[in-house]
């Protein structure tokens, strides 16, 4: 069995994560961790602590799922550090800075890290990176869209998919990324990739991708209907995570892509 701490246990992913897992006889959910003034602090099944408090708790894991925020993930990496706990880590609008922590993280401890855990968006991801190897001259455009209460913009999920095609055509996103497009003098640049976010109702996520040649375009899109298909791939890495040594992984490890 695999003893797990669901960190952002409230929330829209942790409520699913821990609901998912009392189904599964493979896990152990023995505590979560919110936001410091959550009503939720003292709750038992499982036990749910302030998030400043996961060291309490900790040594009852061995894994530790992570959808928080950045800077409460980077503090949970620490914590992880010190008990030499596992990772799975679905935080989206994480730095550079903050995937170099990860990176070094992962010299000690097995990391899982994934803006997007769904199955289908990292088949997504590896079937981009090889068209864009195979159609370097064709304009990409990404779009997403999601639910108004979203925060961070773009997605994680549509800067991965940028930086798959950025990979293909042997670019850095740093040098090729545009990010929406206003104004007069925005003629398009051939190399660019395009990231456009749409925020709307209680969209789950859509991402597409358009590859744009002369006289055709290909268009390939994923569309989440519910968070299940997110929290099973969660699962699906944690189960996958348990036996490995240290390192930073992504879900196309976790999916045999690599």
């Amino acid at each position: 069995m695999v003893n797990v701490i669901v960190c952002g246990a409230c929330g829209r992913m942790g409520s699913g994560i821990i609901n998912m897992a009392k189904q599964d006889k493979v896990f152990n959910i023995v505590a979560g961790t919110e936001i410091d003034n959550s009503p939720a602090i003292g709750n038992k099944e499982p036990l749910i602590v302030k998030s400043s408090d996961l060291e309490s708790v900790v040594n009852a894991g061995d894994i530790i799922i992570d959808f928080t925020i950045a800077a409460n993930t980077m503090k949970n990496v620490e914590v992880a550090l010190k008990k030499n706990a596992k990772l799975v880590i679905g935080t989206t609008g994480l730095t550079d800075e903050n995937k170099e922590v990860l990176k070094k993280a992962g010299e000690k401890i097995s990391i899982v890290f994934a803006p997007n855990m769904s199955t289908g968006i990292n088949l997504l991801i590896d079937i981009v990176e090889n068209l864009a190897k195979r159609i370097p001259n064709y304009d990409t455009e990404i779009v997403e869209i999601h639910h108004n209460k979203k925060k961070d913009s773009p997605s994680g999920t549509a800067i991965r998919l940028a930086e798959a095609v950025a990979a293909g055509h042997n670019k850095s996103l740093k040098d090729v990324g545009v990010y929406g497009r206003h104004g007069a003098q925005t003629l398009r640049k051939p190399e660019e990739i395009g990231i456009h976010a749409v925020r709307g109702g209680d969209v789950c996520g859509d991402h597409s991708v358009y590859f744009a040649g002369t006289g055709e375009v290909i268009e390939i899109s994923h569309r989440a209907t519910s968070r299940d298909s997110l929290v099973s791939g969660v699962l699906r890495a944690a189960k996958w995570v348990a036996d490995k040594p240290a390192g930073l992984y992504d879900m196309r490890d976790v999916l045999g892509l690599k």
